[in-house]
C-alpha cells in the first residue's frame, strides 16, 4: 500500500512538472525569444491574417504561382501524406494525371518537370517549392498578367532562400510570400 501511495505522489509531481510547468515555461520563453514563430509565423496584410509562412495554401488561376500539391486538400486540420507506394498503380496514375494537368495549364512546359510540381510533400503542407518548379510556371503567369518573364524571374530570385547554414535543405521559394509580391506588381 505504501508503494502505491509513493507511486501516485510521484505520478502527480511528474504530471505537474512535465505536463504543466515545462510546457508553460517553454511556451513563455518561445513567446519572448521568438514571438512571430510562437504565434504560428502568421502573414498579415492590412492587419488581417491571410496565412502562415509554414503552411501551404491553394492558389488557383493562371495568374498565380501554384503551391505544391496537397494530399489533404490544403486542410490544415488533416495533415497527411498520400500513403501510396511509389510503384503502385494508384500513385503512378495520380502522378500521370498531375503531369497532364500541369502540361495543359503551362503550355510549352519542357520534358523535364520538377518533381515537386507533381508530388505531395510528406506533411501535405510544404509552403515552399524549388526555384526550378516556380520558374516552370513563369510563361503561364507572364501570359495571364502581362508582366514580363524577366521581371517574374527576378521576383523569384529575390524570394529564393538558400540552404540553412549553407548545408541543410535545398534552395526554396515560399509561394505565399511570392504571390503577395506578385500582387503588388499588378
Amino acid at each position: 500500500m505504501k508503494s502505491l501511495i509513493v507511486a501516485i505522489r510521484a505520478s502527480i509531481v511528474l504530471l505537474l512538472i512535465c505536463g504543466l510547468a515545462y510546457p508553460l515555461a517553454t511556451t513563455g520563453v518561445a513567446q519572448v525569444i521568438f514571438p512571430k514563430q510562437a504565434e504560428g509565423s502568421l502573414v498579415k496584410t492590412n492587419g488581417k491574417v491571410i496565412g502562415s509562412e509554414l503552411i501551404a495554401q491553394e492558389f488557383k488561376g493562371p495568374d498565380w504561382f501554384h503551391s505544391r500539391a496537397s494530399a489533404a486538400n490544403y486542410d490544415p486540420t488533416a495533415s497527411t501524406a498520400t500513403n501510396a507506394a511509389v510503384a503502385s498503380k494508384e500513385y503512378v496514375n495520380a502522378t500521370k494525371d498531375k503531369i497532364n494537368e500541369l502540361r495543359k495549364e503551362n503550355n510549352g512546359l519542357g520534358k523535364e518537370i520538377p518533381a515537386d510540381l507533381v508530388t505531395t510533400s510528406g506533411s501535405g503542407f510544404d509552403p515552399d517549392l524549388s526555384p526550378e518548379a516556380v520558374k516552370a510556371q513563369v510563361p503561364r503567369i507572364a501570359k495571364a498578367t502581362g508582366i514580363s518573364e524577366d521581371k517574374l524571374v527576378s521576383l523569384i530570385n529575390n524570394h529564393t532562400k538558400s540552404r540553412q547554414l549553407g548545408i541543410f535543405g535545398e534552395p526554396r521559394v515560399n509561394i505565399l510570400e511570392l504571390n503577395l509580391d506578385l500582387q503588388k506588381l499588378r
